[in-house]
């Protein structure tokens, strides 16, 4: 018989706290309270949410396919910027989808449909939830159905409208908010509610909840690197709950991507730590009529910067702040780059860093 989504919790499901579920329970939470510690570290989280949103949004959009590289990722960001791609488009407008979200939730420590809405127009998506039938989920390399989601636009409504609240009323389910967080993500991605984008939509969803239940401040745990590298294994894990009732397996997928992820970016934000230490002593020393916090937060809040976000950022004229880019760029600290009739300047080992992207040591 072909899976039927059903309204949360889940009451058919087996024990979902089995023993291994505990035991990586626990792990996984030690490693993401240790990542909300260390992501306070960073004295201005436009570095976190310049950077780090970026590098989801670049790993998201690879699962379905959008390829683009860290050059036009971190151009992308600039303002202004119009040599952008179609796919690092769709990259940005990620990344314009997750802090928008991220805005609205810090405010109201809620998910409401509203907001997933919200982000899937960012996405370019606006058709809004499903009206017509015809959805079905196939096997890329063989075309075979392999899975097909409610149809009808009055379940889709129901179903989602008990997602959000599941979601929001912790009272309806008494489990641990990592569990649930991979319980939204199943059944978000089963009601597959739109024509296109459920999964970038699903996994912005994912980082949004851990901000809403207060296990992080700031948008750092991004899942999607974990899922490209396993990514047969989590199709095959969400299909076998559809078939198998196999909760379990699931669960602990999810926990070891927010594990692991977590580990990695605490690796990556001590990285971006040391980096910012050796540019601030170093710019102090070898240009201490420039230095300024300010200049220090604009290098490595952008990878690639202009002279115009000098100029915004440190309240200066256009003419001093390609005096401060010269000079850094003569002692080391930028590479310039002209690029059609643009120049950027390039903080080369912090864009070194997300280009690397090394796993942590074990």
């Amino acid at each position: 018989m072909a899976y039927q989504v059903s309204p949360l919790p889940p009451s058919s499901a087996p024990e979902l706290e089995s023993k291994a579920v505990l035991k990586k329970l626990a792990s996984a939470h030690r490693y993401l309270a240790e990542l909300k510690g260390v992501a306070r570290t960073i004295p201005n989280e436009a570095i976190i949410l310049n950077t780090l949103t970026l590098q989801e949004a670049k790993d998201s959009s690879a699962i379905e396919n959008i390829i683009t590289t860290h050059d036009e990722l971190y151009r992308a960001n600039l303002p202004d910027e119009d040599m952008l791609n179609p796919a690092a488009k769709e990259v940005q407008d990620y990344s314009v989808a997750l802090k928008r979200g991220f805005d609205r939730v810090r405010d109201t420590r809620l998910i409401r449909l509203g907001d997933i809405l919200d982000i899937q127009q960012t996405l370019r998506n606006v058709a809004g939830l499903r009206r017509l039938p015809g959805t079905a989920l196939k096997n890329q390399q063989t075309a075979e159905v392999v899975y097909t989601p409610p149809q009808e636009p009055g379940r889709i409504e129901a179903l989602m409208a008990n997602l959000v609240d599941y979601i929001n009323d912790d009272s309806l389910h008494e489990l641990d908010e990592l569990l649930k967080m991979a319980i939204v993500h199943f059944q978000f991605e089963s009601i597959h509610p739109f024509y296109d984008g459920n999964g970038r939509t699903g996994r912005i969803i994912n980082i949004l909840y851990l901000v809403a239940k207060g296990l992080l401040d700031l948008p750092v745990l991004y899942l999607s690197r974990y899922i490209t590298r396993h990514k047969s294994a989590y199709y095959r894990n969400l299909q076998a709950v559809r078939d198998d009732n196999a909760w379990e397996q699931w669960l602990l997928y999810m926990l070891d991507a927010v594990e692991q992820t977590a580990r990695q970016t605490i690796f990556l934000i001590e990285g971006i730590n040391r980096l910012m230490l050796h540019y601030k002593h170093g710019i102090r020393e070898q240009l201490p009529k420039i230095y300024s916090q300010d200049l220090l937060n604009n290098l490595f809040a952008h990878p690639y910067t202009k002279i115009e976000l000098l100029v915004n950022d440190l309240r200066v004229t256009r003419l001093t702040a390609t005096r401060y880019l010269d000079q850094l760029i003569e002692k080391g600290f930028l590479t310039k780059s002209k690029i059609g009739r643009t120049n950027y300047y390039i903080n080369t080992p912090l864009y070194q860093l997300f280009v690397d992207n090394p796993d942590a040591p074990a």
